[in-house]
């Protein structure tokens, strides 16, 4: 009850009248799938981990081929990294919409 109260006393917002009007139970639901949606981002830190810990494992093994590893690595990063704006951006549509 006291998020559902910081909530809906946000000041000098659109969003409060729209939010007022809405029922309580649904502005719970949009909570709720709001930081479930934000699940998705511990997922991303998990991956981006995993990729540069096996740059660092590859480079050990092998030191001359640092160069097309580290392309992979940012290639890997900048995959796993749009998965986790996905999922935030997932968040923000289910909270604001």
């Amino acid at each position: 009850m006291r998020y559902l109260n910081f909530f809906l006393n946000i000041d000098r917002c659109k969003l409060k009248k729209k939010i007022l009007n809405m029922d309580k139970n649904l502005v719970y639901f949009k909570l709720l799938g709001a930081g479930l949606a934000t699940i998705g981002l511990v997922g991303a830190g998990a991956g981006v981990g995993v990729v540069f810990g096996s740059l660092l494992l590859a480079v050990a093994r092998n030191p001359d081929q640092l160069n097309n590893l580290f392309r992979l690595a940012i290639l890997g990063f900048a995959l796993t990294e749009a998965v986790g704006l996905l999922a935030l951006m997932m968040a923000f549509l289910i909270l604001f919409k």
